[in-house]
């Protein structure tokens, strides 16, 4: 489960003019399937996401999830932003378990797992600890572990490491090739960080200046498991060549 499809998504926002942020998008996700939304800023990448997230409408097109087209939002689809928004007077563990208990889902059934997802993300030992002693890193995996108890089928990440020093960024870009590797949830993952791109996703799909659309879906055909060591390879290094060369190709429309 978790398969995605965009079929000539079209956004608009009225104004004194209208905005066009989103034009035309055609693309299709595979269930398991890791896709990164590269492109530069004010491109549409973060409105594409928060139409599959069913926070917003398409003026044109239609958003399918599962074989149901995109309505309204779900826990079916986890949503992981740049700021990990945790509830500052709850504990780690409280944290993770809001959604479950807001949702009146019984301790046992997601005791066991909010535990595991905990352990999975490196955090067994900070049960009881509150969000301001936890470092901005830290803070990011608690949020992305809220998000993995409520067991999605997809994983819709907004530049979830954009905010972190780069040190930081190295280790969950790590901890999310892990943590993907073992779930294997479908991710749809928006950056315009584009090694970023090339070391977590099956297919980077570059979007253009705004408008934005689709102008490049490149497979990333780097071996699996990966790691930051795979930045330095010469593979790596061809791939994010191309990609440059995409980018630079399609400057804004005016």
């Amino acid at each position: 489960m978790g398969a995605i499809g965009f079929h000539g998504v079209s956004k608009y926002y009225p104004g004194i003019s209208i905005v066009r942020a989103l034009e035309n998008v055609d693309v299709t996700i595979g269930e398991g399937e890791f896709v990164a939304l590269l492109g530069p800023s004010g491109c549409g990448k973060s409105t594409l996401l928060n139409l599959l997230a069913g926070f917003e409408s398409p003026s044109n097109g239609r958003i399918v999830f599962d074989g149901a087209q995109v309505a309204r939002p779900g826990p079916d689809r986890g949503v992981v932003f740049q700021e990990a928004g945790l509830l500052p007077w709850l504990t780690v563990w409280e944290n993770v378990v809001f959604g479950p208990k807001v949702q009146k889902t019984r301790r046992e059934d997601y005791e066991a797992r909010a535990r595991e997802m905990l352990a999975l993300v490196g955090l067994e030992g900070f049960h009881d600890a509150l969000p301001a002693q936890l470092s901005g890193g830290m803070r990011q995996r608690v949020g992305i572990a809220r998000v993995l108890v409520m067991q999605p089928r997809a994983l819709l990440m907004d530049e979830p490491f954009g905010a972190l020093d780069a040190q930081t960024r190295l280790n969950m870009q790590q901890l999310l090739l892990d943590v993907w590797q073992r779930l294997r949830t479908t991710v749809l993952f928006v950056t315009h960080d584009i090694d970023e791109a090339i070391l977590l996703a099956d297919r980077v799909c570059v979007m253009s200046a705004r408008p934005g659309r689709i102008i490049e879906d490149i497979p990333i055909t780097l071996r699996r498991p990966r790691s930051i060591d795979d930045l330095t390879s010469q593979d790596f290094i061809q791939f994010k060549a191309r990609i440059m060369k995409e980018l630079r190709s399609h400057p804004a429309d005016h």
